[in-house]
């Protein structure tokens, strides 16, 4: 499988806008001369010409809120890939072990061919300024929720790929789900996560430690149906492994309490 083939193939909204743009400056260097001068042939049949300053296309007015068209694994994958590099170089200091961790989940996902070619693209986005907030509005518009939800725990995972995770990273991924919309309980939920403190189920399934035994159970009825494996199936089965961990966390923080309670 030729790069060209595997970027083109698997991206639909993420072309435009300063994804598109991100994208166009990451794979520009990429591909050999002949390309550069055509333009590449992506895999559905598109060829795409590169315009000054590395847009490809206008970038549309991302306060606005059209219809959302459904987001392709790629449209996921290349989101994934800018705001990763984003949290990595919050601190400061690029990690070698979150570049691996990176790497290793990306292997797990795509397979080994495929992981490599996100890599590639990865450390030529990660050589860019990212402008954090169009990006992350550009996303807010186009991608569903849950998907949204899933990019947001994968970055936690990216900066406790160390072994700790910063309060510079934190602030980090805070912001970025102020942009991407994502609301603050959903960001306790996920970030609980990671964490080990003694009201983390509570934390998980978005309650305090004075809600009922009544409260738990709709808590985790309605944390079980937003965190299912099926709100991203539309991602394709690669996806499926991060989502499936989501829904787990909520199945063991209602079950920690369920023991605690004695319910």
């Amino acid at each position: 499988m030729s790069f060209a083939k595997w970027i083109g193939g698997a991206l639909g909204w993420s072309f435009g806008g300063p994804i598109g743009a991100i994208i166009g400056l990451a794979i520009g260097s990429l591909i050999d001369n002949t390309a550069q001068q055509g333009g590449f042939l992506l895999g559905d049949g598109q060829t795409t010409r590169k315009r000054s300053g590395g847009n490809y296309r206008k970038s549309p007015n991302y306060d606005r809120q059209p219809q959302r068209p459904q987001t392709q694994s790629g449209d996921f994958e290349v989101s994934l890939l800018i705001l990763a590099s984003v949290v990595i170089k919050a601190d400061g200091i690029q990690d070698q072990k979150e570049l691996d961790y990176v790497r290793q989940q990306f292997v797990s996902m795509y397979g080994k061919e495929r992981a490599n070619h996100a890599f590639r693209l990865f450390k030529n986005i990660n050589k860019q300024q990212i402008p954090t907030r169009q990006v992350c509005l550009q996303i807010k518009q186009m991608m569903d929720h849950a998907s949204r939800l899933q990019l947001v725990h994968f970055l936690f995972g990216i900066a406790k790929a160390d072994g700790m995770v910063t309060e510079v990273e934190v602030n980090q991924i805070y912001m970025i789900c102020g942009y991407l919309g994502v609301s603050s309980r959903d960001y306790e939920s996920i970030k609980a996560m990671f964490y080990n403190s003694s009201d983390n189920a509570y934390k998980i399934l978005e309650i305090t430690k004075s809600a009922t035994d009544d409260e738990i159970k709709k808590a985790y009825r309605k944390m079980a149906k937003k965190y299912h494996p099926d709100k991203v199936i539309h991602l394709g089965k690669e996806h499926q492994q991060g989502a499936e961990e989501k829904f787990r966390q909520v199945q063991l923080a209602y079950e920690q309490l369920q023991k605690e309670r004695g319910f």
